[in-house]
């Protein structure tokens, strides 16, 4: 019983890693093309419209992309995020 009881837990701590959300922000191409319902085409169309327009400011903005409808959004609405950019630059302390 201990063992079934310990194999559950790391299935499902293992498991939980593998659905993290990504983000339509920073993600590759490889990345958008894990998501269900985007392919090649999409996931490049989707970093085209960001290169071009900057960040995704919310999930519904992913509709501004040509051939992504509501279908497509409502599907992947609690897989993918729009979390902002980091900047590469470490925080400036002010000066006293």
């Amino acid at each position: 019983m201990k063992k079934l009881l310990l194999i559950m837990i790391l299935l499902f701590a293992f498991t939980g890693a593998t659905f993290a959300a990504v983000n339509i922000n920073t993600a590759s191409q490889a990345e958008l093309e894990s998501l269900q319902g985007i392919g090649p085409a999409k996931a490049k169309a989707i970093i085209e419209y960001r290169e071009k327009n900057g960040s995704f400011a919310s999930i519904d903005d992913l509709g501004k992309v040509s051939g992504i409808g509501s279908g497509t959004i409502k599907q992947l609405h609690d897989v993918i995020t729009v979390e902002a950019e980091k900047s590469a630059e470490a925080p400036v302390a002010p000066v006293k």
